[in-house]
């Protein structure tokens, strides 16, 4: 069999990823907090990348408006123009040093803002710190302060212990007698109910501590826990032999109990969300306005401009100086090109979503990434990058963008309403029913029918699981 060569041209599509796009898109995504230390990073790294304490032109929204009529082309890359910045004129460094001294450092100044010791924060004590402290002040063993040690290093911060006294033994080379001794101890420490190995024990420690032994709570405690959780009242009350008051007089009790002692020693930090995205309305409109609180403003430095080129500078630094240069303005571009981007995004979320701005949670529209993308003229993947850990300050409160974009309900008029609006109509319906006679799932599908909204028995059931309420049963009260 002959075998034959043969030439073909053929031509094909293909998406290349340049460094400068992989940059445009990693910057897109990040929030504005992750930015900041992006150009940090990028400031301590590329010398030919320098801060500017004032721009020259402040950036309007209607200058943001015509940038989104230029349509950047695949092909030669637009000419980059440096924006000059009003520089800082340079320090008198004879009087700058005039205010140090070189044996005690920075010169005092009592005309100095300083801040006050009130202010100067201490490291809050952990559950582990307030444990041992008690157990080197208590009557203790060498060898039981080691038991005891090792019992609170395996305590989680809700107060439970999760290591089995055996475990312990072993690791402290103790019989498990005598773990079971120092952790009975424990166990009487602050907070009540700390060390416990279950919700049971942790709530018969309390109790005891009450001096509630061989009482009605003890004896729910130990033997219908169950059937309190799912308030099976009459039912303890048969198997006890008390009153149905006795019990109801118990579950209060006990529902005074702490089922998380650790939690008052909770060390996780509170995080504060700051908006990217400012509207609010002027006159009939929506006026969107970017936060570029804490992001510099960027301009690649003249001086290394003016080095490149000359003849007395190498080969080598002047190729560094050109990959630092290129660097440079990629950053600035992507970063500009990122604010753009934002812009335009929220500007059309704004559009879609005025009534919601204007009316509040039941007015907000079902919206998806397509409608926006059509809008704008963006791919679907650029707005869900854009909307991601991303908020928006609005005159309705402060909502992730992400939050505009919702399915929706059909009604019985034929249109459509968002399913975040349903979802808040459920959590009026169950936060204003009667405690005692809860609305069933059903019951709550039939008032949403009745104003209009079609909706099944299993939606109202997903979305009360997502707004973290129970089933009717669960929600119940008898007091």
């Amino acid at each position: 069999m002959a075998m034959e060569m043969r030439q073909q041209l053929k031509m094909t599509q293909q998406l290349v990823m340049t460094p400068q796009l992989q940059q445009a898109i990693k910057l897109l995504q990040l929030t504005r907090i992750e930015l900041q230390d992006i150009v940090r990073q990028e400031l301590e790294e590329n010398p030919l990348l320098e801060e500017t304490s004032e721009a020259e032109e402040v950036v309007e929204p209607e200058s943001l408006e015509s940038a989104e009529k230029e349509v950047e082309s695949g092909g030669e890359e637009a000419e980059f123009h440096e924006v000059e910045t009003g520089g800082e004129s340079l320090r008198d460094w004879d009087s700058y040093l005039d205010g140090y001294t070189y044996s005690s450092g920075e010169q005092y100044n009592p005309d100095d803002d300083r801040p006050s010791f009130e202010n100067l924060l201490t490291r809050k004590d952990t559950l582990d710190d307030h444990l041992l402290w008690q157990l080197h002040m208590g009557h203790f063993s060498a060898e039981e302060v080691a038991v005891g040690e090792e019992i609170i290093g395996n305590i989680d911060e809700s107060g439970y212990l999760r290591a089995l006294p055996e475990d312990i033994a072993q690791a402290c080379q103790v019989d498990e007698g005598r773990v079971l001794k120092v952790l009975e101890r424990i166990q009487e420490f602050d907070p009540s109910g700390v060390a416990a190995r279950d919700l049971q024990e942790c709530l018969l420690i309390q109790a005891r501590q009450m001096g509630m032994q061989g009482g009605v709570v003890e004896q729910i405690l130990m033997k219908h826990l169950g059937d309190l959780e799912t308030r099976n009242y009459r039912y303890i009350s048969r198997c006890l032999g008390i009153s149905l008051d006795q019990v109801i007089v118990a579950a209060r009790i006990i529902a005074g109990f702490d089922p998380r002692p650790g939690r008052i020693y909770s060390s996780e930090d509170v995080h504060y969300i700051s908006p990217d995205i400012f509207v609010s309305k002027l006159g009939d409109d929506y006026v969107v306005m970017l936060n570029e609180e804490g992001l510099p403003n960027l301009r690649v430095s003249p001086l290394y401009s003016e080095v490149r080129g000359n003849a007395s500078v190498d080969a080598k630094a002047e190729e560094y100086i050109g990959d630092k240069m290129r660097s440079a303005m990629w950053l600035i571009k992507s970063i500009q090109q990122r604010q753009r981007t934002i812009y335009r995004v929220a500007k059309s979320i704004v559009r879609f979503q005025k009534d919601f701005l204007d009316n509040g949670i039941e007015y907000l529209r079902p919206l998806v990434l397509r409608d926006v993308a059509e809008d704008i003229g963006m791919h679907e993947s650029t707005i869900s990058r854009v909307t991601t850990n991303k908020y928006m300050q609005t005159p309705q409160g402060l909502y992730e963008l992400k939050y505009f974009f919702n399915s929706g309900l059909s009604t019985s008029g034929g249109d459509f309403v968002a399913s975040e609006s349903v979802k808040n109509r459920i959590r009026e319906i169950i936060e204003k029913e009667d405690p005692k006679k809860p609305l069933s799932d059903q019951k709550i599908a039939e008032v949403l029918m009745e104003e209009t909204v079609n909706i099944a028995r299993r939606t109202v059931t997903k979305y009360r699981e997502l707004l973290k309420f129970g089933s009717s049963s669960e929600r119940k009260r008898h007091f």
